[in-house]
């Protein structure tokens, strides 16, 4: 007999967890609704942290900015919690800059400014030929898209029109969705213009071989011509924290450092082992990206049985560092026009085919680049193979544990200047190793063209790859139909009140939206509708 009786338990404190709770407990408020995080935190791959001694900025370990444009569902979502919350509360967004045209592309030993993408392009070390020659990496892609899909990037098209024409679409007598977005590229652009787009664009995994009909509209969306980005001023890892309250003052339970494990159907509800006691739930919500739902399955029976289904994403890694200095010294590395004019490079990213890849030079919370006075980077922002280059220098994965969650164990730790490490400060829970830190100042200043940088105060970094996440993203596989994959693993038993939902299945993967698309298909088998704007 079990130990504790629920009516809806859900595994998972990221977005779709915390947001599902509180739509159920708005909807069933005399229902013991409980959710269950590994964790001792609560947001899942949205990580934001303070850094020590900067208190006006926020580092975002996790996901870091949405597309309002493209993403009704979190927009609608801001405006319905800002409604509920006080004034000072208010979750707050600033526009989120990326290429700036006058920071530094530093690839193949080539120091070029973005702007010379399109302005100088013979200065562009890669043999791009006709008609790719000064063209921006996104550019390129776009045109291969419109090569690949006729008439897709037509602005005129919503995002519901984008996917359905990729999902239709045939390239070389072949449905789309069985073939690889690398795959395809080729077939369109050279391996140079490819290699090209993706060392300009800062990406590996967004252009390797996923399934291409999905690959396609999702490039659309994020990387679009038209893409604008926007940050969160107080981290965006407020949104889960307030959804999460929301759900305990309208009753709900929120269980940190609670693993759940060994699911099993009794009885037409849920039976499972949470710290080693013993939990039936009416019904059961998997908020949770592939690799937590593999490591569940370990000692779950009933997951294995739709392992095809969980099996249709693969995990994406990402990497993410962040430096802090006394002074914001890559303003240095800007130029001066003929007039006088000092253009200093002070917001969005540089890139190089280094292994930092992409380097961000931070905002402050409001979103106004730091001029003076202690400044950070997003020194190395990384995804694909480039991860790898990290593992040297960094502790051995899944080798300790660390509050419900496996966290390697810093043994040689960077240590700020005039700091004593504080293990209860959130920053140093995910201090930087030394030697991490050392070369990440090397690679900034051969990137930046410069001889020398000033000294790193402090460090963080976050590795997704890490259990129990297993990747930062995840990405459709060839050859499956995922219309019809994400609507099967919502429920994949008919007759259990077993649930999916979470980033990993949706059309919107990587982001916060795909996270909400599939909480609200799910939530919409308990009768709920989706969010209306206030």
């Amino acid at each position: 007999m079990a130990d504790e009786k629920i009516d809806i338990a859900i595994v998972g404190g990221g977005v779709s967890g915390v947001y599902s709770a509180w739509r159920l407990q708005q909807a069933n408020p005399k229902q013991k609704i409980v959710v269950f995080e590994a964790s001792d935190h609560i947001g899942g791959r949205l990580l934001s942290v303070t850094p020590p001694g900067i208190p006006d900025m926020v580092a975002e370990l996790g996901g870091m900015r949405i597309l309002p444009e493209v993403q009704p569902l979190i927009g609608t979502l801001l405006k319905v919690l800002n409604k509920a919350l006080p004034e000072n509360e208010q979750i707050t967004t600033y526009p989120f800059p990326v290429d700036q045209p006058q920071n530094i592309a530093y690839l193949r030993g080539t120091y070029l400014r973005l702007s010379d993408f399109t302005s100088n392009p013979d200065k562009v070390p890669y043999r791009l030929g006709f008609p790719n020659h000064g063209q921006t990496a996104g550019s390129i892609m776009i045109n291969a898209i419109e090569q690949i899909v006729p008439g897709i990037t037509n602005k005129k098209l919503s995002e519901e029109q984008r996917r359905e024409m990729a999902q239709q679409a045939s390239f070389a007598g072949k449905p789309l969705y069985q073939q690889g977005f690398w795959n395809v590229l080729m077939r369109v652009i050279n391996g140079e213009s490819y290699q090209y787009s993706m060392d300009a664009g800062g990406y590996d995994s967004t252009l390797s071989n996923w399934n291409a009909a999905d690959a396609i509209p999702w490039y659309l969306s994020d990387f679009g011509a038209d893409s604008v980005y926007e940050g969160f001023t107080k981290g965006f890892q407020q949104v889960p924290q307030v959804l999460a309250k929301f759900f305990t003052d309208a009753g709900g339970e929120v269980r940190i450092n609670s693993s759940v494990s060994a699911l099993q159907s009794v009885d037409g509800a849920v039976e499972f082992q949470v710290n080693g006691r013993s939990v039936r739930a009416n019904s059961l919500i998997l908020a949770m990206p592939r690799r937590s739902l593999d490591l569940l399955a370990d000692s779950s029976p009933i997951l294995q049985e739709i392992n095809g289904l969980i099996a249709s994403v693969t995990p994406r890694p990402l990497f993410k560092l962040f430096t802090t200095y006394t002074s914001p010294w890559w303003r240095a590395a800007g130029y001066t026009e003929p007039d006088g004019t000092v253009v200093p490079v002070q917001a969005g990213r540089s890139v190089t085919d280094i292994p930092v890849r992409q380097t961000y030079y931070w905002p402050k919370s409001n979103g106004a680049p730091v001029k003076t006075g202690p400044a950070m980077l997003l020194a190395s922002y990384d995804d694909g193979d480039n991860t790898g280059f990290w593992d040297g220098l960094r502790p051995q994965r899944h080798k300790y544990k660390s509050k419900g969650q496996q966290v390697a164990k810093v043994d040689e730790p960077f240590v700020a200047e005039n700091r004593k490490h504080n293990p209860e400060l959130t920053w140093d829970q995910y201090q930087a190793p030394y030697r991490m830190v050392t070369e990440v100042a090397r690679q900034l200043g051969t990137m930046h063209g410069l001889s020398y940088t000033p000294k790193v105060q402090d460090a963080c970094f976050r590795d997704w790859g890490d259990d129990p996440f297993g990747g930062g993203w995840n990405s459709w596989n060839i050859g499956v139909k995922s219309w019809e994959v994400k609507q099967k693993i919502i429920q994949p038993f008919s007759q259990q009140h077993l649930y999916i939902c979470g980033e990993a299945y949706s059309d919107a993967q990587g982001w916060v939206e795909g996270a909400l698309q599939t909480a609200d298909m799910m939530l919409a088998k308990f009768g709920l509708e989706r969010l209306k704007k206030p």
